[in-house]
């Protein structure tokens, strides 16, 4: 009779095991992966019905922060997109928003909602920015996105939540925390551009102060830029290299709700310029050939700067010593986060596929599959994950492993000929 309680007792234990391993089941894959894994399958033409595709696993992804250059010019009324990025320093293993399932978020709700906020914060925090930028007027600034954005002229000034900041003349800010700017007007831009030897770099040099005077005049617009989610606009430090920022007080003036004006008590010097034989302006002042305008920490020798002039003159050729003029319809600089997945794409092998086996030893086992190994590029934009590239590696390759039997052609030790070394007075 004891042995029957026994055996209850051992079949309710059994039965809670099996109902909590029901309760705490696999989650599925976050909708922004299923949806990044069937455009792949999509756009590289495969039949979910023939292929077998493996991967996509979270646990293998690797995220990285980079920045992307966006471009659109219009040149004789064809417009050429542009799209640059620069390389990822350094690729790691981050828990991104996207990466938790939907069952998990609404347990976080449930359970605790202190829970919920703190997560909110470190979603803010894997948000990445651009690094630390100067902006020079005059010019106007769009904000966008900012929550308690601060104010510092050198000291912490409280001006309500800004939309909108005036630059003037001789005005200079530093820009921390933004996760874009961008080009709200499109920019006629004057040619020729004008290289010299002196500095590899000046035909840029040249067209920003092209539109530093155009700015100045009152016949054309102001340059205008949009900025996305900066933390703070301060005046530099007396430290900075740049010749404006030699006095780092700035004035206030409130202009309108969410709209102010700041101004330098003593401007920078105006750079003056004259005109070439070509029609050319070329800079007489203390910048010349040294920093771009509006980006007044932005040197002429920066690299990314020689990499735009070179792709700039290779797309205009002739035109960029000639006398007209292109348009500038879209520059988007923003810091981005980009993921970095592998996958695997399995097909059985058939007689129709007319596979050439030619090369293949015969000892060997005939694979009855093929196996390709992809690798994709992905961008972050939002709860979306957008595939950017998609390049084919190659796994390693196993070494071969023979037996000697095998090579010698099943040769007994018997048969194989003795070969006696030269003798050696050093040998015991």
């Amino acid at each position: 009779m004891a042995i029957r309680p026994r055996f209850l007792t051992g079949f309710l234990f059994l039965f809670l095991i099996g109902s909590s391993n029901a309760l705490i089941s696999t989650p599925s894959a976050p909708k922004a992966i299923s949806d990044l894994k069937e455009a792949i399958v999509k756009g590289l033409g495969f039949q979910t019905d023939e292929f077998k595709i493996s991967g996509f696993d979270l646990r293998d992804a690797l995220v990285g922060h980079s920045v992307a250059y966006e471009f659109n010019i219009e040149i004789d009324n064809k417009v050429l997109p542009f799209k640059l990025l620069e390389d990822v320093n350094r690729w790691e293993y981050v828990d991104l928003p996207i990466f938790r399932t939907e069952d998990s978020s609404s347990r976080t709700v449930d359970n605790d909602e202190n829970a919920l906020v703190e997560s909110r914060k470190s979603d803010d925090q894997v948000l990445p920015v651009l690094a630390p930028f100067q902006l020079a007027g005059p010019m106007e600034l769009w904000i966008q996105d900012a929550k308690d954005m601060r104010l510092s002229l050198p000291h912490d000034v409280d001006a309500g939540v800004l939309k909108k900041v005036i630059l003037a003349d001789g005005a200079v800010v530093t820009v921390k925390g933004a996760r874009s700017v961008s080009l709200r007007h499109p920019l006629n831009l004057p040619l020729p551009l004008n290289r010299t030897s002196t500095n590899f770099a000046s035909g840029l040099l040249t067209l920003a102060d092209h539109l530093r005077h155009a700015s100045r005049s009152q016949d054309s617009p102001i340059l205008s830029l949009r900025i996305v989610g900066p933390t703070s606009l301060t005046s530099p430090s007396s430290s900075s290299s740049s010749p404006s920022s030699s006095d780092n007080k700035l004035k206030l003036k409130r202009l309108a709700p969410g709209l102010v004006e700041l101004s330098s008590p003593s401007k920078s010097k105006a750079i003056s310029t004259v005109n070439d034989d070509n029609g050319g302006v070329t800079l007489l002042g203390p910048d010349r050939f040294t920093t771009m305008w509006p980006l007044a920490s932005l040197n002429g020798s920066n690299s990314n700067l020689r990499g735009f002039e070179t792709l700039l003159y290779s797309v205009l050729g002739e035109k960029a010593n000639e006398k007209g003029s292109f348009r500038l319809l879209k520059a988007d600089v923003s810091a981005q986060t980009f993921v970095k997945m592998v996958f695997g794409v399995e097909k059985e092998l058939k007689e129709e596929d007319g596979f050439n086996w030619e090369g293949f030893a015969e000892w060997k086992t005939k694979p009855k599959s093929v196996k390709m190994h992809f690798e994709v590029l992905a961008k972050v934009d939002g709860e979306k994950v957008v595939a950017e590239k998609v390049v084919q590696v190659n796994p390693v390759v196993a070494e071969d492993i023979v037996a000697p039997n095998v090579i010698m052609g099943n040769m007994t030790m018997s048969r194989i000929p003795t070969v006696l070394p030269p003798p050696n007075p050093f040998t015991l």
